[in-house]
């Protein structure tokens, strides 16, 4: 497995027989605004960014080549919707933002830069899953929705892994932001940093509101998190920097 492809994990909770992987920046072939900061081929994974479609291709090889199967890709639209992996067909999308295995054989995957990937697997190793939680889907319960649907198939407690995504000094949002997280929760607020002189705008802890709605969802153990895709310029893709960029992946598979 090329390393210089791949973020180490650090997932003390995450039982034997799943595997991981979260991409990064570097060690592809995609030039211009999707190569690696120094010039180098970039690991764009996304195929609706206007990159070159052939390099994407390629990319997208260079990953298979480290994975069990085929990732289960999704048309992901910021919203709260959960897929069986196993339902999705080599080649094919559905529109979610998430998805869980309950068996080996699928792969469940993430795009992001700059939105929250989130991980899960149960204790047992039976049930995977992967959500991709940008603020909308957030508020909207796609990670309650996950877990409801990996208990659905059987599993116990679960532990997650919060990936690369915007970090707090750098999540600025409005006031609309705020109150979507406050209305489920009054403790959302302390994620929130008024910024002075903005009239109304906020720093806002996505790893925060992600740990807050997990716990009130049953899961305690959670890893993870800590990074920035806006200010880790050589290590990830930022939209809210770069705009036109690249994408980054998540996957998570029952071996």
């Amino acid at each position: 497995m090329n390393r210089g492809r791949y973020l180490d994990i650090d997932w003390p909770a995450l039982p034997p027989g799943v595997g991981t992987i979260s991409t990064l920046r570097s060690g592809g072939v995609s030039r211009g605004p999707y190569a690696a900061l120094d010039g180098s081929g970039g690991f764009n994974l996304g195929t609706h960014v206007q990159d070159d479609p052939a390099a994407v291709a390629a990319n997208r090889a260079l990953l298979r080549q480290d994975l069990p199967a085929e990732p289960a890709w999704l048309n992901q639209v910021h919203g709260s919707r959960v897929a069986d992996a196993a339902g999705i067909a080599p080649g094919a999308t559905v529109d979610a933002d998430a998805s869980v295995a309950a068996g080996p054989g699928a792969v469940c995957i993430i795009q992001t830069a700059d939105c929250l990937p989130v991980l899960f697997s149960d204790v047992q190793g039976r049930v995977v899953g992967a959500a991709h939680a940008g603020w909308r889907g957030l508020s909207g319960g796609v990670l309650e929705n996950t877990l409801a649907r990996m208990r659905d198939a059987g599993a116990g407690e679960i532990v997650a892994w919060l990936g690369p995504a915007i970090g707090p000094g750098a999540f600025e949002v409005g006031e609309d932001v705020r109150a979507a997280f406050r209305a489920a929760h009054a403790e959302a607020d302390a994620a929130f940093r008024p910024i002075a002189g903005t009239g109304g705008k906020f720093l806002a802890d996505i790893y925060a509101l992600a740990r807050l709605r997990l716990r009130h969802a049953g899961v305690a153990n959670v890893s993870g998190g800590g990074w920035c895709t806006v200010t880790e310029a050589s290590r990830f893709y930022s939209y809210r920097r770069d705009r036109v960029t690249g994408r980054m992946a998540s996957l998570i598979w029952l071996k």
